[in-house]
């Protein structure tokens, strides 16, 4: 039988034990209100854009159309693209412009069938008298941003517009955007993206919300209260003396449209955004896409942050407009804050105590305005550009926030990597020339292999339904609707990028041409 003495080690190992755990318990609590005063930060900053929106305004009046049009050369960086590549000659070359003032360089990057149907489409409009010319590269050094850089000095125009392939610029698009270069001082001109196949699936329909907001708030936001504002890679103009005056394209991220825009205002350029004037595109229409597509950016936007922030608080900006550089180039450190959170939630939610803390009550006055800080920003965005059914969106705008918490995963790793790596491969965004919903994707080419994050996406999903298990045990009911929001978020994105591999593979056997020769008079 043990004495009482040979008892007080073990009694004293065990209190040793459980003050570590409270200590790690209370560690771990602070760094989780730490996550969420910093996304406090940025859902505040929400509101800000918000509510600043209309300050300032466009100038697009402010100048009279010229007697003649200057130079346009208008450059098409394409790779691949082998379903939308003639649509976007078509369009462009329907622009309404003088034919002896605009130039096209088709920049032409393909290692499939694209080339040649480029090619054959370039002198075809050679022939009925546009100035197109045709510009192939061996390799893809730089990617987009070599390709941009390798052709700038076979430019003619005074002023560059740039067209993704999946890009529909209507035929007045050159003209209104160029009359803002009456001021001498602007270097770029952005206009809105807006979308050819937005109802096409809930998951096009989710990423017009978000890139609406983006559009109509933040980039109305930032060219009105004089904040630097980024071109958006495509469907805008720059003066050609704003892209080699900024340093030119540079391959050392893989946002060169950040980079360079950013570069360019701190040189002196004055960057302008125009909400008035659209240019249509194609949303991706598969997960795995979107996902590829937003780690692309969040690893870009990142690996600017860390190029950019140093120059920017050494420039003779404002504090405001350091602020909000900072902000935007860091945007996407949101999402492994949101990773960290839900990681914590079960060690949280085990440890008894940590429900009373007054940290837990401070972690929850943080979140709710982190929260609705995008979906204020996204709803007013609805009420922006759609006034007479702005509220039909709202149920979107609740899923859309599941979509951004399920994002969270892929978007850190792509943060995680852009924190770390220089450059990298960029692996552009698949499109199908899909319009309405009864367009099929299934069996076409250029389908992306499956995501093996997928199935993580789906652990993260369970491991939030034992959070939010826990949660109900404990009678935690103010955490329950941001573990709902983690448990459908990591459900939907897993699955849906798992049942679209199976849709997709299943096609294959039975298309194996991917969707050839059919597709390519689109």
């Amino acid at each position: 039988m043990p004495t009482t003495g040979s008892l007080r080690p073990r009694g004293l190992l065990n209190s040793t034990l459980v003050e570590f755990q409270n200590g790690c318990a209370f560690g771990l609590l602070a760094l989780n209100s730490l996550a969420a005063l910093w996304l406090f930060c940025y859902g505040i900053n929400a509101y800000w854009l918000t509510f600043r929106r209309h300050r300032g305004g466009n100038t697009a009046g402010s100048f009279a159309p010229p007697v003649d049009w200057p130079v346009v050369t208008v450059q098409l960086p394409i790779y691949n693209e082998l379903y939308v590549c003639r649509r976007l000659l078509a369009a462009v070359c329907a622009l309404d412009y003088p034919a002896g003032a605009l130039q096209i360089q088709v920049l032409d990057d393909s290692t499939d069938e694209t080339g040649s149907i480029l090619a054959a489409a370039v002198a075809e409009y050679r022939e009925r008298g546009y100035r197109i010319d045709y510009l192939a590269r061996r390799d893809r050094r730089g990617f987009k941003a070599g390709a941009l850089a390798a052709a700038l000095p076979e430019a003619q125009g005074e002023f560059i517009a740039i067209f993704d392939a999946d890009f529909l610029p209507p035929a007045d698009w050159l003209k209104r955007t160029l009359v803002h270069f009456g001021d001498p001082e602007v270097g770029l001109v952005q206009t809105r993206w807006a979308h050819t196949n937005a109802d096409y699936s809930l998951l096009t329909r989710l990423q017009a919300l978000g890139i609406d907001g983006h559009f109509a708030i933040e980039q109305q936001a930032r060219y009105g209260n004089h904040y630097l504002l980024n071109f958006n890679g495509t469907a805008g103009i720059w003066r050609k003396a704003a892209i080699t005056g900024g340093g030119g394209w540079q391959a050392d991220t893989l946002a060169e449209d950040l980079d360079l825009s950013y570069r360019s205002q701190l040189a002196g350029w004055r960057a302008l955004y125009d909400n008035r004037i659209v240019a249509p595109a194609e949303l991706p229409v598969t997960m795995v896409a979107y996902k590829l597509q937003q780690a692309r950016w969040a690893k870009g936007s990142i690996q600017c942050a860390r190029k950019l922030l140093g120059p920017v608080w050494a420039a003779p900006l404002g504090a405001a407009q350091k602020l909000q550089a900072t902000l935007h180039l860091t945007g996407y450190a949101v999402h492994p804050l949101m990773l960290f959170i839900v990681l914590a939630s079960v060690p949280l939610l085990l440890t008894p105590w940590v429900g009373d803390h007054p940290l837990s009550r401070l972690w929850g006055v943080l979140m709710v305005p982190a929260t609705f800080g995008p979906p204020v920003l996204y709803l007013a965005a609805q009420r922006e550009l759609h006034p007479s059914h702005w509220w039909r969106a709202l149920p979107r705008i609740v899923l859309l926030a599941v979509l951004g918490t399920g994002l969270s995963l892929a978007n850190s790793r792509a943060v995680l990597a852009g924190l770390v790596d220089r450059g990298g491969s960029f692996r552009r965004t698949p499109k199908f020339a899909v319009v309405a919903p009864g367009d099929r994707w299934q069996s076409k080419r250029y389908q992306l292999p499956l995501d093996p994050l997928s199935f993580a996406e789906l652990g993260l999903g369970a491991y939030a339904l034992w959070a939010l298990v826990l949660a109900i045990a404990a009678h935690a009911w103010g955490v329950l609707p941001f573990l709902l929001l983690y448990v459908s978020g990591y459900g939907y994105v897993g699955g849906l990028g798992i049942s679209q591999h199976l849709q997709s593979s299943r096609r294959q056997e039975h298309y194996p041409s991917g969707g050839l020769p059919s597709q390519l008079g689109n």
